[in-house]
């Protein structure tokens, strides 16, 4: 029997002003689709309107998981951006091409593979922008780490506000 958890973890870096790879562990369900759709939205409005969703992590994800996702794309959309989606489980493509909406959110091999179709993401620029790491529940954030405290905007090139 596989065990639920009701903890979404996710490690985002910033590869380029204006856009960042989010990779996701743990199982994205009724239980943590609200947190990860708040955890997106806060990347998308702190400046990173082009986001890739690496989903290598992800054990689980039912029709709440879906909806987050869409509405994820939705939030890009309206913030000028791209939604990409790497790594995706085969139970995961299977959900995604029964329904229609790999139509809508284009799926790639890697996130490298997913990171060189955003032409329309700001210029490329040289090194590591910064990096983050969210552990969060649907009924608890932790204090942030002192490194999560130190994480880089890749936007304005400072500390980011975590919350």
């Amino acid at each position: 029997m596989t065990d639920v958890t009701d903890t979404l973890q996710l490690t985002v870096r910033h590869p380029r002003p204006g856009l960042a790879i989010a990779t996701i562990s743990g199982d994205v369900d009724t239980r943590t689709a609200d947190t990860l759709r708040r955890e997106a939205s806060e990347i998308i409005q702190q400046g990173c309107p082009h986001l890739i969703l690496n989903l290598s992590r992800v054990g689980f994800c039912d029709s709440a998981g879906l909806s987050a996702l869409i509405g994820l794309w939705h939030a890009t959309q309206a913030a000028g951006g791209a939604l990409r989606l790497a790594h995706v489980p085969d139970r995961l493509m299977r959900m995604l091409t029964l329904t229609g909406v790999d139509a809508v959110l284009p799926v790639h091999a890697t996130a490298a593979e997913a990171l060189t179709t955003m032409t329309d993401s700001p210029s490329t620029s040289t090194g590591e922008h910064g990096s983050m790491t969210r552990v969060t529940t649907d009924a608890e954030t932790r204090e942030p780490t002192e490194v999560e405290r130190m994480a880089c905007d890749s936007t304005h090139h400072r500390p980011a506000k975590l919350s």
